[in-house]
């Protein structure tokens, strides 16, 4: 063979034609071996743990300063403006009906439940009450930039009723940390012509619709507007308002309807007689129950003038009760607002009870329940989505909660994308300057003779039986114990 020439042999599975047999052969099918499965079966053995030392580590020459890489955030993606997808984990659908049934149900935990079993999909509870508090925010939100708009455009009423009568009143809810606070609520609706039944002359009130809002006297009266211009309270060509003797209420009439009827409740009315006589003299109460049955009967079909001189005989036979009088002087100096008579006749109502319904109805069935207690911040928005179901105006109400939540997450993408250009030209500039430098190897010595001795000498050894040292297969275990 010449040298620096090396043959290579073709192999003869590789041939274009089949490869010789030598004569008297048959031929022999090749075989493998056995593979053992994977997962073989085998005894619990208690899990023994193995002393162990820390070994001596030589450290890495390798010294180039690494640079931590940036968190990822949340970023925007396409397909979910296309789709109207709103923040969270949840479509629409499904958190449309988580917020209807915790605006309907006194608790979130039960509104999930009861989620879970119409549509399946799971959420907690807490998970419950912040999108739907969230949504409650949007809607508080939206309502207050549209009364903003319409104290500044100053738009036609969208209606334009015949006889439109109102009613405000207030409706204690508790807090956090034991406090109280009083949601006050609007009441508004048409008055419907008078039927008589029995007898007796009926005046309803029909399309009721409420605002309820956890604010103070004046923003209240600030923000109302929305719902008083809604139903047409500028195009009414008669308005009608029934209230109790509290000063915010007339303050607020005097704002938006300083032409309306005021009508005093009647049974506020009647509670300023029943006050006076029950005040105690020498011998009991000034009036019996039978006079005082008898002045309130007086004063809703007569009229004040047939009530108010009894009542100012008391007051004149007790000077020394400054209580009584005074109850006198706030009755007396209503007298417009108590003919009663007059306004029956005219068709209108002379009780509050929509109000007082609303704030059992509306206010009270949802943030009042057993056990219940709010932060602040949260009970507005409850309230406007308590609103919007006791409205029927759920569908328009949740439409503007879902472009409002949209424009929010618009704003913060926004404001996102700002921050990031305002800071990617400052972080571009630091990546080029700040290089890493190579830095020079670290010499790092031999270990001696005695060092590796001493450490080969105090190294552990695990024991003969040690479970480290068993057979793991059950054939290697016989014959290990054969042997042995």
């Amino acid at each position: 063979m010449p040298a620096g020439h090396v043959f290579v042999l073709p192999c003869l599975n590789n041939l274009p034609f089949p490869a010789p047999r030598r004569p008297g052969l048959l031929p022999q099918t090749l075989t493998r071996p056995s593979v053992r499965p994977a997962i073989l079966p085998s005894r619990s053995v208690a899990h023994t743990p193995a002393p162990s030392k820390p070994t001596a580590a030589t450290p890495s020459p390798w010294t180039v300063v690494m640079e931590f890489v940036r968190s990822a955030r949340a970023g925007f993606f396409p397909l979910d403006e296309e789709l109207a997808l709103l923040p969270g984990s949840l479509t629409p659908r499904l958190q449309e009906g988580l917020v209807r049934l915790s605006t309907w149900i006194p608790s979130f935990a039960k509104a999930a439940a009861e989620l879970a079993w119409f549509t399946g999909g799971l959420v907690t509870r807490d998970t419950a009450r912040r999108i739907t508090e969230a949504a409650g925010s949007a809607a508080v939100t939206v309502q207050a930039t549209e009364v903003e708009r319409l104290y500044q455009e100053y738009p036609p009423s969208p209606a334009a009723p015949e006889r439109l009568v109102f009613h405000v009143d207030g409706a204690m809810v508790p807090l956090v940390k034991g406090e109280w606070a009083e949601v006050r609520t609007l009441a508004v609706g048409e008055v419907a012509p008078p039927v008589e039944r029995d007898g007796k002359v009926e005046i309803t009130t029909e399309r009721l619709s409420y605002f309820s809002r956890l604010m103070d006297s004046a923003s209240f009266s600030h923000q109302v507007w929305g719902e008083l211009h809604r139903r047409g309270l500028e195009e009414a060509q008669r308005v009608g308002v029934v209230v109790d003797g509290a000063e915010w209420c007339q303050t607020l009439i005097d704002l938006h309807a300083p032409h309306a009827v005021r009508i005093l409740d009647f049974a506020h009315a009647a509670e300023y007689v029943c006050a006076m006589g029950q005040t105690a003299g020498a011998d009991g109460p000034l009036l019996t129950s039978a006079t005082t049955s008898r002045l309130l009967h007086a004063l809703k079909h007569e009229g004040p003038e047939a009530v108010l001189p009894t009542l100012h005989e008391l007051v004149v036979a007790q000077p020394e009760q400054e209580e009584l009088a005074k109850q006198y002087a706030d009755l007396e100096k209503r007298m417009e607002q108590v003919q009663y008579p007059a306004f029956q006749a005219a068709g209108w109502p002379i009780g509050s009870g929509s109000v007082e319904s609303a704030n059992k109805l509306v206010v009270e069935d949802r943030l009042k329940g057993s056990g219940m207690h709010w932060a602040r911040e949260n009970v507005n928005p409850l309230l406007a989505l308590r609103n919007a179901v006791c409205n029927d105006r759920w569908s328009e109400v949740w439409g503007q909660i879902e472009e409002e939540q949209r424009r929010q997450a618009g704003v913060r993408r926004q404001r996102r994308r700002v921050q990031r250009t305002a800071v990617a030209p400052a972080t571009a500039m630091e990546l080029m300057l700040t290089v890493a430098k190579p830095q020079p190897p670290v010499l790092v010595s031999e270990p001696s003779p005695q060092e590796v001795e001493k450490v080969g000498a105090t190294a552990h050894h695990p024991k003969a039986n040690h479970p480290w040292k068993r057979a793991w297969s059950v054939r290697r275990q016989r014959e290990v114990v054969q042997t042995a």
